[in-house]
């Protein structure tokens, strides 16, 4: 065997086994790569998800103890009103040219 042959055989093989150690087994390079995207996906994804909850939980405890949400809510969401005050109600329907 001439050694030129020789010597690109043991270059393929050390740039085999260089390729194996950066990619090979069981989780690469790129995969790893893609999983630490991922997680700074889901992390992102779950510090949106608990500030919201939080700002749940504060509004549930504002609607189960603040008069003033309690007030806001029932004349917004049922229409009450107080003792002298008249409640006016607007049809909001678009007009559909119709008659009657």
């Amino acid at each position: 065997m001439k050694p030129a042959l020789k010597r690109l055989i043991w270059i393929a093989v050390a740039g085999a086994a260089l390729y194996f150690v950066v990619q090979g087994g069981e989780y690469g390079t790129t995969d790893l790569v893609k999983q630490r995207r991922e997680k700074q996906r889901l992390t992102g994804a779950i510090d949106s998800l608990q500030a919201e909850v939080d700002s749940l939980r504060k509004f549930r405890k504002a609607v189960e103890t603040d008069p003033r949400t309690q007030e806001r809510i029932a004349r917004e969401q049922f229409g009450m009103v107080r003792g002298r005050e008249i409640l006016y109600l607007f049809d909001t329907l678009p007009d559909t040219g119709r008659g009657g």
